[in-house]
């Protein structure tokens, strides 16, 4: 029974003697690790980040009505550029009866109120006339022909301005029921004339449509919105971890989605100071102006995407950010560079601004070093890669 147990043990000593020298035998028939090395490059680093929106005109002008009625001919179509004053639409007045008829009793009253006054002044005429002649006799003294003088004067005023108000009482009148009245000329308000030179955006009544006039309580029917193409900006939002980093006269690079292999310059105008919640996030609205755009028209509302250039580094010395390590302990960062065949050294490096990708390199190694790939992937190529 010992001798068996004795035997059991021997075998599996020696199986176990023979698996390890069978496993070193195969470490050792395994190609050691070949590290790759890079060497600096220079670069152009752009430290961005992304905003959504659409391009607008920085300025677009409704053109409304001061007076209801219904349209009666529109003399423009969206796409055509239009000067200030040139006529637009023309308004067929469809006067209210209520209004009509108090405008009415209005030219009525006036006419009342205008014989009421030549009477009175007829009256004060004709003693002005008498006491002037007592007074060129000395019978009527200074002072009291002054006063008789002063209210014949005052009665010719009352005269004169109660003409004036039936007058303007019967052009009312005529406004109400026509649009316009005699000596108005080309302010007629059934003529509705652009008031600032642009393109026609948008044309959203046609012919037969009523429209409503613009007043303190009804902001009015908009006949056609007029904008200058050339004054074009980015409406955007960005979300709240990204508002920290920007702020006014950053540089834009705007690309529209319907306009391929074209960058357009803009500079940030406004950053709101107010966020809006959507879908769970804090939006905040910005704006920029594009720049440039004499050579090429960009229509309205198109969705674009703008590049906000947060910091820029010409021509600089950079390695791929994927060759830095950090300590573990101080977490400063270094590069392992060549010095043998296969042989390397630490250097702590001095890192300036990053894009992701590449990092811009300020001290620690020079563009010949070759800095070794330490991560490097088995198998997989590396661009750029020195043996």
């Amino acid at each position: 029974m010992k001798r068996t147990t004795t035997v059991i043990l021997l075998v599996i000593i020696v199986g176990a003697f023979a698996t390890a020298l069978i496993y070193l035998w195969q470490k050792n028939q395994e190609d050691p690790i070949v590290y790759k090395t890079e060497t600096p490059s220079q670069q152009t680093i752009v430290v961005k980040t992304m905003a959504t929106g659409s391009i607008v005109p920085k300025e677009e002008v409704l053109i409304k009505p001061n007076i209801s009625g219904v349209v009666e001919e529109v003399f423009i179509e969206a796409g055509e550029y239009v000067d200030r004053g040139d006529l637009i639409a023309k308004i067929r007045v469809i006067p209210n009866v209520s209004t009509l008829t108090s405008a009415k009793n209005n030219i009525a009253s006036s006419r009342t109120a205008l014989e009421t006054e030549e009477i009175n002044f007829k009256t004060q005429e004709a003693i002005w006339q008498r006491q002037k002649a007592l007074f060129e006799k000395g019978v009527v003294s200074a002072n009291d022909f002054d006063q008789v003088n002063n209210t014949y004067l005052q009665a010719k005023q009352r005269v004169e301005q109660a003409r004036i108000d039936l007058q303007q009482a019967r052009q009312n009148y005529d406004i109400i029921k026509t649009g316009t009245t005699s000596g108005v000329g080309e302010i007629a308000q059934t003529q509705v004339r652009a008031t600032v030179a642009g393109m026609v955006l948008d044309v959203p009544i046609k012919e037969g449509n009523q429209v409503i006039e613009a007043n303190n309580f009804n902001e009015g029917t908009s006949i056609a919105s007029l904008a200058d193409i050339k004054k074009m900006i980015f409406e955007g939002k960005i979300d709240e971890s990204e508002v920290g980093k920007i702020k006014e006269g950053l540089p834009l690079e705007i690309t529209v989605g319907a306009i391929e292999n074209i960058k357009f310059d803009a500079v940030l105008d406004y950053i709101a100071p107010k966020g809006v919640a959507e879908n769970g996030a804090i939006q905040f609205a910005i704006k920029g102006s594009l720049k440039n755009l004499d050579s090429t028209f960009i229509r309205a509302g198109l969705s674009a995407n703008a590049s906000i250039i947060l910091d820029r580094a010409e021509n600089v010395m950079a390695i791929r950010e994927a060759l830095v390590q950090y300590d573990r302990k101080t977490q400063k960062p270094f590069v392992e560079v060549a010095v043998g065949d296969q042989e390397f050294e630490r250097r702590d490096v001095e890192l300036g601004i990053s894009n992701g990708i590449y990092v811009e390199v300020k001290g620690g190694v020079s563009e010949s070093d070759r800095i070794k790939i330490w991560n490097q992937v088995q198998g997989m190529p590396v661009m750029g890669s020195r043996n």
